[in-house]
């Protein structure tokens, strides 16, 4: 039987605008700690809290959003998002303080988990059933691209120009995502599928209870993550490794975006297990490796092992959590996948630097190492045992 084709018009505009949504979240990332101090003086605590606010304005915002997509409409829910994300992107401008960049920085995530959420709920509708993990594999290198250029980007302009010309270029590529949204056409729900009595905001309705499951392994494995992007390049200051540090993500994002649309593919037609348990073992092997890492070789093999591993373990996981749903679901559910997700990559470094101060660098790797292993038992007890089940009920079977 012919596959349903995947690289549509519709496809195409929401990979853009999510493109251009993670763009800006990295290119400020790299560049407004700095920005805290230089131009206000702040201490290195408030320059974290600078960074890292923005995590809990995105969780607060996937947290609502995904219970009112399907209320509000999937498209208009979309514009809302990416129109909240460039007016918030011009808030930078307004600032005059560490106190207003703080409240700047949490209203821009909120778009920003709106936004998001928003374009995960949309592609999720118009990936064809037959090729949702495959197609979520080629989605995801939006995000992935982004990570490897926005950073390069930002800090490229901080070298060459001022934060108010960083600025202006994430107002610009925002706008751009705004414009890229109007044009997408998504499927909505019909009246007919809608919840019979309607919206009606509930705290217990905030996560959706079949996405928990992969949702608590994809926090784990995310911590794995954390521990890495957080603490890489004090690590190799520390093994007098910095040259080939810089290289880390470089190497990383090249493997995962020649294997995902593989994995994909894979995930589709044998299914989950066969693609998260040993993705699992490969980012048991490079958290290994870096643990023990005493060369500039040694550190850009376990890059390619963990883009193999959690690169690859991040899609399959999204694609698992949307493929256990109905299609009336898939809103909350990729709100729920994100939560747990933002979650550990925001919250992790701060958890992991205790553990670090105990137990130093080196250990800090061995037990992540630990810990994949750990998501690939936990995986399979919360969803690789039931995999036929679940694919024999699963909408559209």
């Amino acid at each position: 039987m012919q596959s349903s084709p995947l690289w549509t018009r519709d496809f195409l505009i929401v990979a853009g605008v999510n493109f251009f949504l993670a763009l800006v979240f990295y290119m400020l990332i790299v560049v407004v700690g700095a920005y805290a101090i230089e131009a206000y003086g702040s201490s290195l605590s408030e320059a974290g809290l600078v960074a890292g606010i923005f995590v809990i304005g995105t969780l607060s915002g996937r947290l609502v959003i995904g219970q009112l997509i399907d209320v509000i409409g999937r498209k208009k829910t979309l514009i809302v998002g990416t129109a909240a994300f460039a007016l918030t992107t011009c808030l930078y401008f307004l600032s005059d303080s560490v106190s207003t960049l703080i409240l700047v920085r949490f209203l821009h995530g909120v778009a920003l988990g709106v936004g998001s959420t928003a374009a995960g709920t949309a592609v999720a509708h118009i990936i064809p059933p037959d090729r949702k993990a495959e197609g979520i594999g080629h989605f995801s290198l939006s995000t992935t691209l982004s990570s490897a250029i926005g950073p390069f980007l930002g800090l490229w302009l901080l070298q060459h120009a001022s934060f108010e010309w960083i600025f202006a270029t994430c107002v610009a590529v925002a706008v751009l995502g705004l414009l890229a949204a109007t044009f997408l056409r998504v499927p909505e729900l019909d009246a007919a599928h809608r919840e019979i009595r309607g919206f009606e905001f509930s705290f217990g309705r905030l996560l959706e209870r079949r996405a928990i499951p992969v949702a608590v392994v994809t926090f784990l494995a995310g911590l794995c993550y954390a521990s890495v992007l957080a603490f890489i390049n004090v690590y190799a200051v520390e093994l007098d490794l910095v040259t080939a540090a810089s290289f880390f993500f470089i190497v990383y994002s090249a493997v995962v975006l020649c294997s995902r649309p593989l994995t994909g593919r894979l995930l589709d037609r044998k299914g989950s297990n066969v693609v998260v348990l040993p993705c699992c073992v490969l980012l048991a092997l490079g958290l290994a490796l870096l643990a023990n890492a005493h060369s500039a070789a040694m550190l850009l093999v376990a890059a390619a092992l963990i883009g193999l591993g959690f690169g690859n373990l991040q899609s399959a996981f999204y694609a698992v959590a949307v493929k256990v749903v109905a299609p009336q679901r898939m809103g909350l559910a990729t709100s729920t996948f994100f939560i747990f997700l933002d979650a550990s990559l925001g919250f992790g470094p701060y958890l992991l630097g205790f553990v670090i101060s105990q137990i130093g660098y080196r250990n800090l790797y061995w037990a992540m190492a630990a810990l994949a292993v750990l998501c690939m038992g936990a995986f399979y007890l919360l969803h690789g045992r039931h995999v036929a089940r679940l694919r024999a009920s699963a909408p559209g079977h």
